[in-house]
């Protein structure tokens, strides 16, 4: 297989074919090693703020401790404890603390997650898209390489087996490259979609233990 005479004999649309695969490879791999770094770091960074958490004598404490911290759990932590000092100070002039204490932070812990957990969501749409698209555009190439393959071929007047499968396997290449950009993007997609699942998890659990403390700390 040469890829030097594919683009040597192909036109502008299979040359652009392969720019656009290669485009979306460097995407895909950009995304997969920026977003699996970043959520390396909040497991552990998760972890270590978790055990700062519960091994603090006060509430006070815990929140010194963990606010130099950067993890998704110790911004958690951050947002309920103001949530819970502002329906203490207000909770007698403000409309939104009209509501019982337990609803008013099980709806702040709540809208916290959601735009803690919205970060780790940049990235999967395009590797999604790359990898449902990936394939299509390979094969446009090809489909593209055959047809100028045969027009050339019969213009040539040559229809041997020789002169059929050289034109039309150079042109398979574009197949192979949409499928060598497609497979790990799906795999990675995969994989990040997975790991904030388990991540939003263990910040569910972790929200519900935060709650039955504030519920039970002093003013």
């Amino acid at each position: 297989m040469n890829l030097a005479l594919v683009f040597q004999s192909g036109d502008y649309v299979l040359m652009s074919v392969f720019l656009v695969l290669v485009l979306m490879s460097i995407i895909t791999w950009t995304v997969i090693v920026v977003r699996a770094l970043k959520l390396r770091r909040a497991k552990k960074g998760n972890a270590e703020v978790q055990k700062l958490i519960w091994n603090a004598n006060t509430l006070e404490e815990a929140v010194a401790q963990v606010r130099d911290v950067d993890s998704p759990i110790s911004d958690l932590t951050l947002e309920a404890v103001k949530a819970h000092e502002n329906y203490c100070q207000y909770k007698d002039t403000k409309i939104a603390a009209a509501v019982p204490l337990s609803e008013y932070l099980v709806r702040q812990i709540r809208n916290s997650m959601s735009q803690i957990m919205r970060r780790f969501d940049g990235g999967l749409t395009a590797l999604a898209s790359i990898g449902a698209t990936a394939p299509f555009i390979g094969l446009f190439g090809t489909v593209w390489g055959i047809y100028h393959a045969l027009i050339n071929i019969s213009e040539s007047g040559q229809m041997s087996i020789a002169a059929v499968a050289g034109p039309i396997g150079e042109a398979l290449v574009a197949t192979a490259a949409g499928l060598f950009v497609a497979i790990p993007a799906v795999l990675a997609y995969n994989f990040l979609v997975r790991g904030n699942k388990t991540l939003s998890q263990d910040m569910d659990a972790y929200a519900h233990d935060l709650h039955v403390q504030l519920l039970n700390s002093k003013d």
